[in-house]
């Protein structure tokens, strides 16, 4: 995934009345944070950073001071009402490190029988922080009602590996609801309707 380069500013007030304040100026109030080291407070560009995160795992370059750090977002809190995102907590990362990250799981296709249900909405993988997949897709072509996929049966991108164990299922092809009878239903059914 290409890097969104954001031109940060240094945050020196803190509380909910500069965070507030920093909003209204078209600024996100962030942290940057970096094992053992001290937070980094910092405010980005509004449309900007909005922009760069609606792509999952979205690596930012931060310009602070004519130095660039790469991070990726680890927490973004957005307003419930509104959507708009008040603040962001970055991870700083090392160019071919290694991370753990959470990516949205998709759906392609249609089963020849039966609905596909996702069994989670995110697969947890372990890949260098550049080339994190911003969505794994799945395929369930040709699958029936009673088939499922496992963590095993994914196609993942070259450098990425699953966290959790193979044999868990994030894919049931499952009966549509109420097209599920028995015969023994059926039968008493049509028993009543000749009665």
């Amino acid at each position: 995934m290409a890097e969104t380069i954001l031109e940060a500013a240094s945050r020196t007030e803190f509380g909910k009345g500069a965070a507030r304040r920093t909003r209204r100026a078209g600024l996100i109030p962030a942290v940057m944070h970096s094992r053992g080291d001290q937070p980094i407070h910092i405010s980005l560009p509004g449309h900007d950073t909005f922009l760069a995160l609606r792509h999952a795992n979205a690596v930012l370059s931060i310009d602070l001071d004519g130095e660039q750090t790469l991070t990726i977002a680890r927490e973004i809190q957005r307003n419930p009402l509104s959507d708009v995102i008040e603040h962001v907590d970055l991870q700083i990362i090392q160019r071919g490190e290694k991370i753990e990250a959470a990516v949205p799981l998709h759906i392609e296709g249609e089963p020849t029988t039966g609905l596909a249900i996702l069994d989670s909405q995110e697969l947890q993988v372990r890949a260098e922080a550049t080339h994190l997949p911003e969505v794994i897709s799945i395929s369930v072509d040709g699958l029936n009602e009673g088939d499922t996929i496992k963590i095993a049966d994914l196609d993942l991108p070259e450098g990425v590996e699953a966290v959790d164990d193979p044999d868990t299922n994030v894919v049931a092809i499952t009966a549509p609801r109420g097209e599920e009878t028995t015969p023994a239903l059926t039968e008493a059914g049509e028993d009543l309707a000749d009665a």
